[in-house]
């Protein structure tokens, strides 16, 4: 392997090394207790060596979110393209949302770190927008689905797609609140799915008997 080929590669298995470091601390101290110097120790390197490739502890945090919210698009990318019904399509995403919380669960306190917080993390103006691109995606997904029921006529409403996506992102993120980190261990798994699916359920009816106010129909 020619010298500089070599030299990148190592520098990227370093900062692999140190993107795991602080994802395991992130997942076991929380945001707030973790630094750039436990991140270092962890990692078996020296602090100036992760500034060498982070320019703070946000910067870390907002990277380790972005790799994992790219693992869930990688799961749900395919979803639209089934020949599932609008409704199926829903469920199944509702399904792999909360998997993918129940499998990392200290993954959804960053989320919602970032979702609430955002503006007390010191991200650049790059990483924040980069955030946002990685989320608004994430969510978009359930919008192709509303199109794909309002085309084939299974959902009537033809207005509020965006209220209704939220309607339903606020759904997932209430269940999993609720219950990830509450309750017997041995039921949790049941109650989130349990709930995710009435709670749809209930949606899903409204979606195909009722046709929804408009986005300026309501204050």
């Amino acid at each position: 392997m020619a010298p500089i080929a070599r030299r990148k590669k190592e520098k990227e298995q370093r900062r692999k090394v140190i993107l795991r470091a602080a994802q395991q601390l992130f997942y076991k101290k929380g945001f707030r207790s973790v630094t750039v110097e436990s991140i270092a120790k962890q990692a078996r390197l020296s602090k100036g060596t992760v500034y060498l490739y982070f320019n703070n502890k946000e910067e870390l945090y907002a990277q380790v979110l972005l790799n994992e919210v790219e693992k869930f698009q990688e799961r749900i990318s395919n979803i639209v393209e089934t020949r599932a019904s609008a409704s199926e399509m829903l469920f199944n995403y509702a399904y792999i949302y909360s998997d993918f919380f129940l499998n990392e669960r200290e993954l959804f306190r960053i989320l919602m770190t970032f979702m609430l917080h955002t503006d007390d993390l010191r991200f650049s103006d790059e990483m924040r927008q980069r955030m946002i691109q990685a989320t608004t995606q994430t969510v978009e997904i359930i919008d192709r689905i509303f199109q794909y029921g309002l085309s084939t006529g299974e959902f009537t409403c033809r207005e509020s797609i965006r209220k209704s996506r939220n309607a339903v992102w606020g759904l997932l993120n209430g269940v999993i609140s609720l219950h990830l980190f509450t309750g017997k261990e041995a039921t949790r798994e049941k109650r989130i799915y349990s709930n995710v699916k009435e709670g749809l359920k209930v949606f899903i009816e409204g979606l195909k008997g009722f046709p929804l106010l408009s986005d300026h129909s309501v204050r």
